[in-house]
């Protein structure tokens, strides 16, 4: 990184270090050409277009960074970061970036338009103001901003249309500006607003308060940004305010430290807690309205050691279940999935690791076999969403309210369909299967890496073999991929080694049609400029077949059980991915980040 102090030196060596770098960047030096050498090293370029980029800068006297981007075979990202590491400059992607209120404030909009530069970071102790740069090495900027703002200046490359979209994002209605002057009002009462007061003021107050209107848009911006949960962290020197947005956390803001204790305090008002508790985990609920949308927040705290740490799950009580296809669940999946619903009794899980999706698919199921004819009921920890005609109950362990002990009683209430939300130890395990086998439909979910896992891990749990055989009926396992998003989609020829992975995996699957193009998400005002919208899930669900019964009395060898699932037609998660890159839903990238075995 590059850090420019009140007393810059200006020896002739600096000044020629920085000189070579500004060449670099604009084109007019010939060590660009190893900005190619590592786009080539990190698979980004094939074999001929290396060699193409490499002819065309002999002959047109152009930079080869020029020439790729005037291709547009890159995201411009790419070629940013690899610029980056050839200068040996930190990278930064700013729409994974937290924006301090406070260090905005250092600039104006003119000069960051100017420069095309924005800053994001500011360190009070060593009075040094972190700044993204199209152009890290600008001296004619670097020296501006320091003299502006009188305080040492640290950049970081950022591609220049990364910069742009972060200062009409944050310049104009930012999250960072809208709490900034809350933060000045909050920071005027400090000293006189303690717990005790907080304590004392009705909940109904607390939207008048000033830290209450930080809270306010810090979860008006989650409802919109279509984030799933919010963490407050306490750092060192400030406070992390994280949003989880389509299953990725993105750092979209950071709050002076000085305002953590009432921060705390308003939250554990609205979400009924204990405020003089600070020494165990607590959890609440709340209701918060952003327009014509309510959502149900599900709060947790846990104390650190530099304070309490907070999660607001976002639950959005309008939308209702989606159908499986919408989920992404369709073709031989959703075939195999209908047969085994047919069966009035059994076992059907689903299985993969937190955060993906294995609710939403059992909610979703349930919403499909919920008629006045059948008797649901469903042990959930928690509950997430309520579902009408359908009996939920929250486990409650301190008053003796398991998952197994909930199971016990469920079967003396006459049901027909029974969700146990997880099943966690050997009591519950054997409750499910004896539920399955005395004429009960059973749902539940495991955390194993794919569906073939799940039988080994009853075995594990103490289920005999001989009865998981005759009573599970399919298992489906599961992860969750962003979409690309709609308003901004282009197409694009990949890499031939890509290509012939592809048709590896997918083999027969592979379409004979297929242009060979795949599709990505350039990035925009409607997706925030990631590229991606929402969320489609990937899916295997193995049917337990005859044959996989016997391998199942034989061992518990989880390979052999997959490999007979593929050989009797079961589509492999990374195989249902592949798919749907084809398709156009998701991108290769994404596939690969959950998928990848």
């Amino acid at each position: 990184m590059i850090e420019l102090m009140p007393d810059l030196p200006g020896s002739a060596q600096q000044t020629q270090k920085f000189a070579s770098a500004n060449n670099f960047l604009f084109g007019q030096d010939d060590q660009s050409k190893s900005v190619l050498d590592i786009l080539f090293a990190d698979h980004l370029l094939t074999q001929q277009q290396y060699e193409d980029i490499k002819v065309k800068s002999a002959t047109s006297g152009q930079s080869p960074t020029v020439i790729l981007q005037t291709m547009h075979i890159l995201p411009e990202e790419k070629i940013a970061e690899a610029q980056a590491r050839h200068l040996g400059i930190p990278y930064i992607a700013l729409s994974a970036v937290s924006f301090s209120p406070l260090a905005l404030k250092f600039l104006p909009r003119a000069v960051v338009e100017r420069f095309l530069l924005i800053p994001f970071a500011y360190d009070e102790r060593t009075k040094t103001l972190s700044v993204a740069m199209a152009n890290p090495v600008d001296l004619e900027a670097l020296a501006f901003v320091r003299q502006k703002t009188g305080l040492n200046i640290r950049s970081f490359a950022a591609s220049a249309a990364d910069v742009r979209n972060a200062i009409a994002q944050e310049y104009k209605e930012g999250l960072a500006g809208e709490v900034d002057e809350a933060i000045k009002e909050t920071e005027a009462m400090t000293g006189r607003t303690t717990v005790n007061e907080v304590r004392a003021e009705r909940v109904e107050d607390v939207q008048e308060a000033p830290i209450a209107k930080i809270v306010s848009t810090i979860l008006e911006y989650a409802v919109k940004s279509r984030a799933s949960d919010v963490h407050i962290e306490p750092q060192d020197d400030r406070i992390r305010v994280r949003y989880r947005i389509d299953g990725i956390l993105y750092d979209k803001l950071s709050l002076p430290k000085n305002v953590q204790d009432a921060l705390t305090s308003r939250i554990k008002i609205v979400s009924a807690m204990k405020l003089d508790e600070h020494r165990i985990p607590q959890d609440g609920r709340f209701d918060f309205s952003v327009k014509d949308e309510s959502v149900d927040l599900r709060v947790s705290t846990i104390p650190t050691v530099k304070g309490e740490t907070i999660v607001m799950r976002i639950l959005r009580k309008t939308g209702g279940i989606p159908p499986l296809p919408k989920l992404g669940l369709t073709g031989m999946g959703l075939k195999a999935l209908e047969t085994a619903l047919l069966r009035p009794h059994g076992i059907i899980l689903v299985t993969g690791p937190t955060g993906s999706g294995k609710t939403t698919t059992l909610y979703s199921i349930l919403s499909r076999l919920n008629t006045t004819r059948v008797n649901i009921a469903s042990l959930e920890d928690p509950v997430e969403y309520e579902l009408p005609g359908i009996n939920q109950v929250q486990i409650n362990p301190a008053v003796g309210l398991t998952f197994a002990s909930g199971l016990r009683a469920f079967l003396r209430q006459d049901p027909n369909i029974i969700l146990v939300g997880e099943i966690r130890d050997s009591e519950t395990a054997d409750l499910a299967i004896q539920a399955a086998l005395t004429g009960h439909l059973v749902f539940s979910t495991l955390h194993t890496s794919n569906a073939a896992g799940a039988l080994p891990r009853l075995m594990d749990l103490g289920a005999e073999r001989f009865l998981l055989a005759s009573s599970v009926h399919a298992i489906i396992g599961q992860r969750i991929a962003r979409r690309i998003c709609p308003h901004c989609k282009e197409a694009y020829d990949p890499p031939e080694e890509l290509q012939n992975e592809m048709k590896a995996v997918l083999g027969v699957l592979y379409p004979q049609k297929n242009s060979g193009k795949l599709f990505r998400g350039k990035g925009c005002e409607e997706c925030g400029h990631l590229g991606y919208i929402g969320q489609i899930g990937i899916f295997e669900v193995l049917s337990v077949t005859d044959k996989i019964s016997r391998i199942i009395l034989e061992r518990s060898d989880a390979n052999m059980i997959a490999q007979e699932a593929v050989k009797e037609g079961m589509i492999t998660m990374k195989q249902d991915g592949y798919l749907k890159v084809l398709q156009g839903e998701t991108t290769i990238e994404e596939v690969l980040r959950v998928a990848q075995e």
